[in-house]
């Protein structure tokens, strides 16, 4: 077995690495501090690399690895500290730990609520600073029983903070755009319309949601206006989902109570960043998934997603590409072999400039998530056809879309004559081919090529002949290949359904044939068009 090097270049958990380090095939190097320069240098001669948040993997390293590099793992949720679409381009799959440190933050996220309510830390400072008096008039905290709390985002972290709200007698309201209201039902929390709707009505608003060009500010001037006099907001989720600007004008103008921040625009804030100086907020140092249990999950989780990629190609929680655990890409793996394959002869027999690539699923396919089956299809398709670069299963539907084909799934009510079947179909407004194929058992057939339906096995060196159907035009064929001693492995014949009109074979040969052995096939009477095809 080769060895798959990865390379830990910011501190994980040891049990983590004792995981990468125990896997047979895997070989761990722990390299911290390491700048720009250094992660270029180093990036080709690792097939994983593993980080928090305090290593950036930028396009240059990401290029630099390029052909090599399969994996990056971030030990944490955020990802802004890779260049993810410079990754997809290359094939490299991004990979987070979105579940590590879900008690974590959820727990330090109502920590800082409950703070935030009572004051917790200037209550402290003033009985260490010997004002003990004037603390207990001046820190006048307020309840969280019967005070509603908007939450936005209801992934596993705010709906964990949900829960504890619940269990101290709050009215939950909640805000997600891919929450359904069953699910919301179920978790007994008042979904809104939209984030208008929950922030109105909230005393507190906590924020989980990942950063975006849609969430950037999401908190801003206009909406804290619409606010309840004296709210309170906390964001233990992404600096930059609250406008910290518009948040200190709100504070100064005594509509928002007060805020507890973890996570800033700017870390570590800058000296001159004015809501230090004020009494109303509340602020740790970026603490959401710093517990001895969040470490160690996180460590141990993205180990094994590391690990699970590189030694047997299943991606979990990918941010650039849908999951594909081990028994996923046991189902799904044949199929994705089989339309790559279709893809890859398609693209040496149809048009050329297509304006539309389409893929239908007839049978047992159709049930399963054929996303990835898709994808493959178009790597096969644009990768034989000629695409500049690499294509691979993560940016081949960018590239369609670069170069204006239109990329269509369908699955037909009607039924077929096979267990199971893909139909591939390419071309433009002039001209369009299609090749279908599906399963004998395990083995892998293709039963249809233009109109013709054939029985060919997909591998290997193919002539594909389109002749009409006459006697001796097989016969003159064998003839010319046995001269220039290329065997013939297998052999499949289509005929439309009348006799003497046009017919299409497909063979397999032993070796490759040539431009001069093609022109001889062609020159045969009665063959109308020779192509070899290589898969």
């Amino acid at each position: 077995m080769s060895v798959r090097k990865v390379l830990v270049a910011d501190p994980i958990a040891e049990k983590g690495i004792e995981l990468l380090n125990a896997a047979e095939g895997i070989e761990v190097d722990v390299k911290l501090g390491l700048s720009e320069d250094e992660l270029i240098a180093l990036a080709p001669n690792y097939e994983g690399i593993i980080v928090r948040s305090g290593v950036k993997i930028t396009a240059p390293v990401i290029e630099a690895g390029s052909g090599v590099l399969r994996a990056i793992g971030r030990a944490g949720v955020g990802v802004d500290n890779i260049d993810i679409p410079t990754a997809t381009k290359h094939g490299v799959v991004v990979m987070n730990t979105p579940a590590g440190n879900t008690i974590s933050t959820a727990e330090h996220a109502f920590t800082l609520m409950m703070s935030l309510a009572r004051h917790i830390p200037h209550a402290h400072k003033s009985v260490v600073e010997d004002r003990f008096k004037e603390g207990r008039k001046a820190f006048k905290g307020v309840e969280l029983y019967n005070k509603t709390l908007a939450i936005l985002g209801m992934g596993r972290i705010g709906g964990e903070f949900a829960r504890r709200a619940m269990g101290f007698g709050m009215r939950v309201v909640a805000y997600d755009p891919y929450l359904a209201a069953s699910k919301a039902k179920n978790m007994r929390v008042e979904l809104c319309a939209t984030v208008d709707e929950a922030v109105e009505q909230a005393d507190f608003i906590t924020l989980h949601m990942p950063k975006t060009p849609e969430t950037t500010h999401l908190i801003n001037a206009e909406r804290l206006k619409k606010m309840k006099p004296g709210v309170r907001i906390i964001n233990c989720a992404r600096g930059g989902l609250v406008d910290e600007e518009a948040l200190l004008a709100a504070i100064k103008e005594g509509k928002v109570a007060g805020a507890a921040f973890d996570v800033f625009e700017v870390e570590p804030p800058p000296a001159d960043y004015e809501l230090l100086q004020r009494e109303e907020m509340v602020f740790t140092p970026h603490l959401g998934a710093s517990t001895e249990e969040a470490q160690e999950n996180v460590g141990i989780e993205i180990a094994e997603a590391i690990r699970d990629r590189l030694l047997h190609g299943a991606v979990i929680n990918a941010v650039n590409m849908p999951n594909l655990d081990e028994s996923t890409l046991k189902e799904i793996g044949p199929y994705m072999s089989l339309s790559e394959t279709m893809a890859k002869l398609l693209s040496q027999i149809a048009p050329n400039q297509p304006d539309f690539f389409r893929i239908e699923y007839s049978g047992k396919v159709s049930d399963i998530d054929t996303t990835l089956v898709t994808r493959s299809a178009l790597k096969g398709y644009l990768e034989t056809g000629g695409t500049s670069g690499s294509t691979n299963y993560l940016n081949a539907p960018s590239i369609a879309e670069e170069r204006g084909i239109r990329v269509t799934e369908s699955r037909p009510a009607e039924t077929c004559d096979f267990t199971d079947l893909i139909t591939i179909t390419v071309g433009n407004d002039s001209e369009q081919v299609a090749v279908a194929g599906t399963f004998f058992g395990p083995q892998p057939r293709i039963v249809k090529v233009r109109e013709h339906n054939i029985d060919a096995t997909p591998e290997g060196h193919l002539l594909i002949i389109e002749n009409s159907d006459s006697p001796g035009v097989v016969g003159a064929l064998g003839k010319v290949l046995g001269e220039s001693d290329i065997n013939i492995a297998n052999m499949s014949l289509s005929r439309r359904s009348q006799r003497g009109g046009q017919a299409l074979s497909i063979l397999n040969v032993d070796s490759a044939v040539s431009e001069e052995v093609l022109e001889k096939i062609i020159e045969i009477d009665g063959i109308n068009s020779a192509k070899t095809v290589q898969l």
